[in-house]
Formats: C-alpha cells, sequence, structure tokens
C-alpha cells in the first residue's frame, strides 16, 4: 500500500478534505465562470437570445450526462485496473472510452444537423426563439466530439490519479471561450457579427484547442502512467459493459436534469420568454454556488471510501461531519448572496425592466433552499462513496420530477409566476428528509456489520 494512500486513513481530516478538493473546486469554479460569463455576453444581445439559450440548455445537459456518464465509468474501471497491477486492462479502458467519445460525436453531429428545428419545437412555439435556440444548438451540437473527447480525457486522467492536468485543460477552455465570445458575438476587430452562433463557434473553437492540448497529453507525452496508442486497438464488449456498469446511474441523472429543465421550460412558457430567461440566469448562477461542493465531492469520495473499506466508522463520520460543515459554508454564503443583492446579480445578464423584476423575485424565493442543498449534495455523494449509487438515483428522481414539476405546475397555474419559484425550496424539503432517515439506517446496519467482523 503506497503512502498516499496511507494519509486517507491517518491525516487529519479538514486539510486532507481540502488537499484533495482544491484541484477540483478551482476546475468546477473555472467552469461557473465560463457559464455565466457566456450568458453575460448573450444577454447583452436581447432578452430573446438569453431565453432561447435556456432552452437549448436542456440539450446540452444531455451532452454532458453522456460526457459524464462514460468518463466517470472509465475513470472508475482505470484505477481499479490499475489497483489490480493490470496496466494493459486500463489501457484498454482508456482507447475504448476514446473512441466512445468519437462515436457519439459523430452520432450527435448528424442528429444535430438534421433536427435542431424540431428539437427547439418541443420546448415553445415562440419561432423567434426557435430560430435564435436552434441557430446555437446546431453548432453545439454539430462540434459535439469536442465536447465529449475533452471531458471523457479528463476523466481518464483521473483514473490515473492526475488532478492537475484536467484542471489545465479546463483552465485552457473557459479563459479561451470567454475572450473568444465578444469577438464573434459582436463582430469586434476582424471578425463578423455573429450572435448566438458566435457564442456556439466560439464554445466549440475553445474546446477543440483544449482537447487538442489533452490529445498531446494522453497520446504523445511519456509522463503518462498509461502509454496509450489506438493503433492497436481491439473493439471488447466487455469493457463497454464495466464502463457503463458504474456510469450509466451517473448518466441518468443527468438526464432526469435535463428533463427536469427541459419541463420547467415548458410550464414557464405559457408566462412568456423573459420568465424562461430569468430560470436561464438562475441555472447560471446557481453553478458558482454548487459547483464548489461537487468539486469537494472529489476529495471527499475516496477518504470516505477508504476509511469503509478499513471499517474505521469513526473516521467516516468524522470526514461525513467535515464535508456536511464545508458544504453548509458554501451553499449558505450563496443563500446570503441571493438575498442581499439578487437585483445586481441580473443587472449583470440584461437590464430589461422585467426581466430583473421577474429574475429578483425567482433567485430570492429558489434560495431559501441553498442552506440545506449542501447537506443534500454530500448525503447524496455518501451513498456512492459507500458503493451504494440506487438511493442517489431514487432521490434525484423524487426531487426534479416527482415533487419539483408538479408543484411548479400547480403553484403557476394556482398562484401565479411569483409563488412558482417556491417549488424549489419544497422539493429540496421533501429530497433531504428521507435521504436524511436512509443514511442514518445505512450508518446503523454498518456499524454493525463492523461488530460482527470484530467478533
Amino acid at each position: 500500500m503506497n503512502s498516499n494512500s496511507k494519509k486517507l486513513g491517518t491525516e487529519p481530516i479538514i486539510p486532507l478534505l481540502m488537499r484533495l478538493s482544491i484541484p477540483s473546486i478551482i476546475a468546477m469554479a473555472i467552469q461557473a465562470l465560463y457559464n455565466v460569463v457566456d450568458s453575460i455576453y448573450v444577454g447583452r444581445i436581447s432578452t430573446d437570445a438569453l431565453s432561447a439559450l435556456s432552452l437549448a440548455f436542456p440539450i446540452q445537459i444531455i451532452l454532458i450526462g453522456i460526457g459524464v456518464g462514460t468518463g466517470v465509468g472509465a475513470s472508475s474501471l482505470i484505477s481499479r485496473r490499475l489497483g489490480e497491477n493490470k496496466k494493459e486492462d486500463a489501457v484498454n479502458a482508456a482507447e475504448h472510452s476514446i473512441m466512445l467519445s468519437i462515436f457519439y460525436g459523430i452520432i450527435v453531429a448528424i442528429l444535430g444537423f438534421l433536427f435542431s428545428n424540431q428539437i427547439l419545437e418541443l420546448f415553445t412555439s415562440n419561432q423567434t426563439l426557435i430560430d435564435m435556440g436552434s441557430e446555437y444548438i446546431k453548432i453545439i451540437l454539430i462540434g459535439s466530439t469536442a465536447m465529449f473527447f475533452p471531458m471523457i480525457s479528463n476523466n481518464i486522467l483521473r483514473g490515473e490519479g492526475n488532478t492537475f492536468t484536467p484542471m489545465i485543460a479546463m483552465l485552457i477552455g473557459s479563459i479561451l471561450n470567454i475572450v473568444l465570445d465578444p469577438f464573434l458575438i459582436y463582430g469586434l476587430w476582424i471578425f463578423p457579427e455573429m450572435g448566438v452562433a458566435g457564442a456556439a463557434i466560439a464554445t466549440v473553437a475553445a474546446r477543440i484547442i483544449s482537447g487538442s492540448f489533452l490529445i498531446y497529453i494522453l497520446l504523445f507525452s511519456k509522463k503518462n502512467e498509461l502509454q496509450i496508442s489506438l493503433k492497436d486497438f481491439a473493439f471488447d464488449f466487455q469493457i463497454i459493459k464495466d464502463i457503463y456498469l458504474v456510469g450509466f446511474p451517473a448518466m441518468v441523472m443527468q438526464f432526469l436534469s435535463s428533463f427536469m429543465l427541459g419541463g420547467m421550460n415548458i410550464i414557464l412558457a405559457g408566462f412568456g420568454s423573459t420568465a424562461i430567461a430569468a430560470a436561464g440566469i438562475y441555472f447560471r448562477l446557481q453553478s458558482f454556488v454548487f459547483m464548489p461542493v461537487f468539486g469537494l465531492n472529489q476529495g471527499y469520495m475516496p477518504i470516505m471510501g477508504y476509511n469503509y473499506g478499513h471499517n474505521n466508522l469513526k473516521r467516516m463520520k468524522t470526514t461525513f461531519k467535515s464535508a456536511l460543515l464545508v458544504g453548509i459554508i458554501f451553499t449558505t454564503t450563496g443563500f446570503v448572496i441571493f438575498q442581499t443583492v439578487p437585483e445586481l446579480l441580473i443587472k449583470m445578464f440584461n437590464n430589461d425592466p422585467e426581466l430583473i423584476r421577474i429574475g429578483t423575485n425567482a433567485l430570492k424565493k429558489i434560495s431559501i433552499s441553498f442552506p440545506i442543498v449542501g447537506p443534500a449534495i454530500i448525503i447524496s455523494t455518501t451513498f456512492q462513496a459507500l458503493g451504494n449509487g440506487f438511493p442517489s438515483l431514487v432521490f434525484s428522481f423524487l426531487r426534479q420530477i416527482i415533487v419539483l414539476l408538479p408543484v411548479m405546475f400547480l403553484l403557476g397555474n394556482y398562484f401565479g409566476l411569483e409563488y412558482l419559484w417556491l417549488a424549489f425550496p419544497i422539493s429540496e424539503v421533501a429530497n433531504i428528509i428521507p435521504a436524511s432517515i436512509w443514511l442514518k439506517l445505512k450508518f446503523k446496519d454498518i456499524y454493525k456489520e463492523m461488530e460482527k467482523s470484530i467478533i
């Protein structure tokens, strides 16, 4: 057992948690920054442009789901094969995940080229939004390989214990995107004015460049533990099965988010395009609040999993409480900001008085739940760290589909748009209560198992 693994069971929890989490927190913060800045640039075109981006967002979440599911599954398989000293099998898993990124990219590009308009028509009958949204999403879908490859490649590197290079790759992509956006959207310098299409081109171009960096690292650098060469690639269905055994639940959770966003946009369309734009702004801004918690998870999971494997219940509980505390601090900070300066946050995107009015109300009501969202995320991750991803999937389905959408529909119909946003805190409360009870029972079962092993 190497010294790095031993530290998971001996080093003080808070410093260890921070040391393991900080690269991922930085990477997540960079991603959140790109999402916000990209939307600010588009919001300056018009409220309709912002609404069109919001309508396209569920489709992007599906792409992210494919990339996340494949990447998480590949990372888990690679790390397990390396732990078993089966380096050749780990290389094979990495090669399969790269080929999957290319395969998905081709399929999605064909669908995007042929059906972009029809996809947007599922969410709205407003022709202006359909035209702007399909103009944006067609480019994103055609260039989807540029999304899949970096996401999956980053997870290959994480699987071999490299968290620094993925952070650099995300930094390259996000900064380039932020820099390119104004030139291509507004037509600065030698570039033509392309509006929302310019935002999509900037996104794809930035991903191509960050992807090229990762191609060099993966295929040509001799410093990697895995030396990948696609020349000798041989397809093995069992590897695909092993990847999705872990990756499929993560993929389904992203698909649920996409379904929720699509359903939400359909409900909000009844209140006009400005309501859709306000929701889009919220989801961009909330990433700044939640992304650090997801980054925290990257350090939390291995500590929790290691000590579970070593029957150290006391250290598991300390780790859980420490992560819970940090998660609460992150999301409660977001609550304070959303409650005190919501108008300022909306004005960053657009000065439309109607958007400011609706958006301010949305941010204040939705963020009521933020203090409990941090703990809810940690609880969900705890199940995954203990090798049981099913409860996380159940609670995600409960929160987003069973509670949020129906309550949003009912509140909107009976009390109007002003109260519709309360569906978010209601769904979070409905989620955290059963999740907490289930986790408490899980810890009791673990304690009993550990007692039996001692006897």
